[in-house]
């Protein structure tokens, strides 16, 4: 047997019974019915749709690129965070000790050091479009124009959350 909707239901509740904290026990079933949560539709935006990712060729063509936060800090340097980045074509990954305060030009640094410095420029990049890799300027729009990599497939993050 289902429900009405919250304010209904209340008024034919109200019209035959009462009980000490009504409107607040009912108000927590409706919206904990397993059927309606179900059955309604979710709000929200809707998901981009899925894109082909070609095959890399070369080692560090394209790489997915993630910055994990929540990391228990440790040494003196005491980071909280990690840019993990992966190759595609070999699944190499290298794990960047930071921090999650950096700016966007703190990490723009370190994958010039890290990254292109010793492994070239990705054509791809592949991104969850943290603006901690779109806003500045070597990382972000200049540095597609004149290197060109592309930051795409915001629904696609790093390969580790598919192990």
């Amino acid at each position: 047997m289902g429900h009405m909707s919250e304010d209904r239901t209340k008024e034919r509740v109200a019209s035959t019974a009462w009980w000490p904290k009504w409107e607040q026990e009912l108000s927590e079933y409706i919206n904990t019915c397993e059927r309606c949560q179900k059955a309604n539709r979710k709000h929200g935006k809707k998901y981009g749709l899925l894109q082909h990712i070609e095959e890399s060729k070369h080692p560090w063509e394209t790489i997915n690129m993630d910055l994990v936060t929540g990391v228990v800090p440790g040494r003196k340097e005491n980071y909280n965070a990690c840019l993990i980045i992966v190759d595609r074509f070999s699944n190499s990954m290298r794990c960047l000790p930071c921090h999650k305060e950096d700016t966007a030009m703190d990490t723009d640094l370190l994958f010039w050091n890290n990254i292109i410095s010793t492994c070239g420029f990705p054509k791809i990049i592949i991104s969850d479009r943290d603006p901690k890799f779109t806003t500045h300027l070597n990382f972000g729009p200049t540095c597609m124009t004149c290197l060109a990599p592309r930051l795409h497939f915001p629904q696609l993050t790093i390969q580790k959350q598919m192990a």
